[in-house]
């Protein structure tokens, strides 16, 4: 069970770096997850919002942790795009867009709703592996056929 926020203000940042050490700007996070908790007393009676725009009103909180709460927490459509759902879907030529938000709003416009939740996980294992940032594997790509390759210069 996750920790409520009043036990989470009973830790010391070092505390909660230690825990979170292998996240990037782990220092930072451990401040900002001691504000959250801290703005989740004070303004929502210390409940996690179920809302995107709720959400959005803690510092610290971006669209794509907003969408990953309201999905994994409580099972709400959403779309979590982060730099491999953004470059990936923009690679296949599905989207065309400048940004991971831009990114969000026109899959919200073009995906079915029943593979919002999943499409995240489905692409950043694959982002990791196969079609990386530079010089993607597409002799390896399952679905190199259908691959429009927009931005790819050099493949493997």
């Amino acid at each position: 069970m996750a920790a409520a926020p009043e036990t989470m203000l009973k830790l010391v940042p070092r505390q909660i770096e230690r825990l979170i050490y292998p996240v990037g700007f782990y220092r930072t996070k451990a401040r900002v997850i001691l504000g959250i908790c801290r703005d989740l007393l004070a303004r929502f009676d210390g409940r996690v919002p179920d809302t995107i725009d709720e959400l959005l009103t803690l510092n610290g909180v971006g669209r794509k942790t907003a969408n990953l709460v309201v999905t994994m927490g409580y099972g709400k459509p959403g779309i979590c795009v982060d730099t491999h759902v953004h470059r990936i879907s923009n690679r296949l030529g599905y989207v065309k867009t400048g940004n991971p938000e831009e990114t969000e709003m026109a899959l919200r416009g073009k995906l079915p709703r029943r593979y919002w939740i999943g499409y995240n996980d489905l692409l950043v294992s694959f982002g990791q592996n196969i079609c990386v940032p530079i010089s993607p594997r597409c002799s390896l790509c399952p679905v190199a056929t259908l691959c429009r390759r927009i931005g790819v210069t050099t493949a493997r």
